[in-house]
């Protein structure tokens, strides 16, 4: 069943851009504050001595907790987009999930083993429901040919990267300088703050869930097969399903943020810049940081200046791999100084190599969920979503096991090794853009 119409293009919201943009905004933003801060907070709370108030876990068990629940946040998103799609609808998907979120974090803010697993799970949960509908909802406010979709997509990313600045300064700081329980539940807070500005501003999403067909909240049930596709919908489904590896890969690389560079800047980085000492989970915000500052803006203008000159999506995808390889590059000889000289080195390591990093995730980020809102046939855009999310889930299973691999392999050996692989798989993709944009049917 086609979904309905939109008659009028809504112009009223930020820079001419719909109003449900601002509502979507905000709630992303303050999930993102949530789920970053915990994540700033995780695997230094569980390798921290148990006198400390930490789990006192090794290294490498830290690592596996941290990978199986970084994959379990995006790999639920699958089961979260087709509840979406067939039961709840996009909307009470993501108020549901809210709700989950809040309650995880409030229960690890309980200092016992048993409430910090349940907290882990509930957060999987939850995520799983919110995350991949609300970046579904932002796409179904605009008609399938309006030009302003990837610059919509481009400022609901600095939403997330408001809220990923945010987090690790204020919850990072109490976790680490008051108590660790007390930063998780501020990071509860935060998703509660975000849930009741989502349900004060449902009307401006109407739009968006009259081309979903869920005036009424429900999944708009549909009369075809959802695997009953024509030629060319296989063809795109096919070219998510590529672009989905490189994600993977991609991942993986980036998100040792959380992993090993977290513990390279606990560690063996010299925490201090002008004079001024600070904890070591403010490095978390640099991504954001630098998104904030002008990245963002400038690389979302430039893909609009260019117009149909811009590179591809394929090619975006390739640049995005190589600046997250040219980061763990400039950070090898600074790992080579720490371990060989047992010297603390300089932030300024660090700096560069997140500066390089926003780059690249700028390049691939919000043009992978623009371009899975694009292809997906209509009927299962919210499970493609998820099923994007699920390379995001690879990703941080991958880092999770690089952090684990921390103490027991050379550090040098292993930014090295991880710069390569992105190198190599940059090259791969721009050997095979144009069969994949031949199955793209002329989505760009």
């Amino acid at each position: 069943m086609a979904a309905p119409v939109v008659p009028q293009r809504d112009t009223a919201g930020w820079f001419s851009h719909p109003r449900g943009l601002s509502t979507l905004f905000f709630t992303e933003m303050w999930e993102r504050f949530s789920f970053y801060g915990l994540k700033a907070l995780l695997i230094l709370f569980m390798t921290a001595a148990v006198t400390q108030g930490g789990l006192g876990f090794t290294d490498q068990r830290a690592g596996n907790v941290i990978g199986w629940y970084g994959f379990g946040v995006y790999a639920s998103a699958i089961v979260g987009g087709l509840l979406a799609d067939k039961v709840f609808g996009q909307y009470r998907s993501v108020l549901l999930g809210g709700i989950i979120i809040a309650l995880g974090h409030f229960s690890m803010a309980i200092p016992t083993v048993p409430t910090f697993y349940l907290g882990l799970c509930l957060i999987v949960v939850g995520t799983g429901l919110l995350k991949p509908n609300a970046s579904t909802m932002v796409g179904a406010l605009y008609d399938d040919d309006d030009a302003r979709r990837d610059a919509g997509f481009s400022i609901f990313y600095v939403g997330i990267n408001v809220g990923a600045f945010v987090a690790p300064l204020i919850v990072g700081t109490l976790g680490q300088k008051v108590n660790w329980h007390v930063g998780f539940a501020c990071a509860g807070v935060g998703m509660v703050i975000g849930l009741i500005q989502y349900v004060a501003g449902k009307p401006r999403l109407l739009p968006a869930l009259t081309r979903l067909g869920q005036t009424d909240q429900h999944a708009a049930p549909s009369t075809e097969p959802w695997w009953r596709f024509t030629r060319d919908e296989w063809g795109r489904v096919a070219a998510i399903g590529v672009l989905f590896v490189f994600s993977s890969v991609f991942w993986g690389a980036f998100e040792q943020a959380s992993s090993s560079l977290n513990l390279f800047a606990d560690r063996l980085t010299d925490n201090r810049l002008l004079g001024f000492s600070f904890p070591s989970t403010w490095y978390q915000s640099l991504n954001s940081m630098f998104m904030i500052l002008g990245l963002a803006p400038l690389i979302g203008w430039a893909w609009v200046r260019l117009g149909p000159r811009q590179p591809s999506s394929p090619v975006k995808f390739a640049l995005g791999l190589v600046f997250v390889g040219l980061g763990f590059a400039l950070i090898v000889p600074a790992a080579k100084m720490a371990q060989e000289r047992g010297m603390l080195v300089s932030p300024w390591w660090l700096i560069g190599l997140y500066f390089l990093h926003t780059v690249g995730e700028l390049c691939l980020s919000p043009v992978g969920l623009s371009i899975v809102t694009k292809l997906a046939p209509p009927r299962i855009v919210g499970a493609m979503m998820g099923l994007w999310f699920l390379s995001i889930a690879v990703g941080n299973k991958l880092a999770g096991m690089a952090g684990g691999l921390f103490e027991t392999l050379p550090l040098p050996q292993l930014f090295g090794a991880v710069a390569l692989t992105t190198f190599v798989a940059a090259g791969i993709l721009l050997l095979v853009t144009r069969p994949i944009q031949r199955l793209m049917g002329g989505v760009r």
